[in-house]
């Protein structure tokens, strides 16, 4: 990471910070989930540097991008997003998102297909209305306050002592982001989400959705429903991988990332 750039650019009215492995390649953009932030893409973007420009920005409320007190929704999400690949003077990059930044992706690439050359929506926030109304009832906001209540080093420590098989750098990331995030964040989980059989049938890019098969958003049959409304968009299964898929089977996720990221015919062939 020590040759990687870092930078701030004005989008949409914020500042968004971000990591940047750079070189003239094929641009690739990576948004991260609630509680985490673009450092948190840092496995992944070792194994595509050597043939794409990876892109990892904080979106609003992490990270060290801005902290407005309102705007946390999936179309400012979005326009955050088309803003900053205008920012930084892009070209047809391809998206990958993962939960909210998938489903930030999936909109993105509704509304402005010509504007990418690919999509890939890790496991994103495709819930059902209930699912909405769950999550945004249950005690995720208030467990995320309590831990900021407390000293950074404390939970550092104990997450460190549980048992994990990610790295410990990846730990490490998950915290130092878990204490970047505001509160404000949390407003994403207010119902309504888009609807996402609207936005899969909008789709008009090459696009890919990963899922795993342990406790994952979108389950099989989902997915399989998915595909088959759009000849766009193509399924991938990984095996032992709940929702924070990329994470969980980092070396099968990015070696299905860069599988289809040839198929695009971007970066070295």
């Amino acid at each position: 990471m020590t040759n990687w750039i870092t930078g701030t650019c004005e989008a949409n009215g914020i500042d968004m910070h971000y990591v940047r492995t750079g070189g003239d390649k094929p641009p690739v953009i990576l948004l991260h989930g609630l509680m985490l932030n673009g450092a948190c893409w840092t496995s992944l973007a070792r194994a595509l540097e050597a043939d794409y420009d990876v892109i990892m920005p904080d979106a609003r409320g992490h990270g060290y991008s801005s902290t407005p007190n309102h705007g946390y929704c999936y179309e400012n999400l979005a326009a955050d997003v088309v803003s900053f690949i205008d920012a930084l003077g892009l070209t047809t990059p391809v998206l990958l998102g993962h939960s909210m930044g998938g489903m930030t992706a999936a909109v993105v690439a509704s509304r402005n297909a010509k504007r990418l050359r690919g999509l890939v929506l890790a496991d994103p926030t495709f819930l059902t209305p209930q699912l909405q109304r769950e999550v945004y009832e249950s005690d995720v906001a208030d467990q995320h306050r309590r831990i900021l209540n407390q000293p950074k080093e404390d939970y550092l420590a104990a997450v460190r002592a549980r048992p994990s098989h990610r790295s410990l750098e990846l730990i490490e990331l998950f915290a130092e982001a878990r204490f970047q995030t505001s509160m404000f964040a949390f407003e994403i989980l207010m119902p309504p989400n888009p609807d996402y059989v609207q936005l899969i049938n909008t789709l008009n890019v090459p696009s890919l959705l990963v899922i795993g098969d342990v406790g994952a958003i979108v389950t099989p049959t989902v997915a399989t429903e998915l595909a088959g409304l759009n000849q766009h968009l193509k399924v991938v299964q990984i095996a032992e991988a709940g929702h924070a898929v990329p994470y969980d089977q980092p070396e099968r996720f990015s070696a299905v990332v860069q599988t289809f990221l040839r198929s695009l015919k971007v970066g070295i062939q």
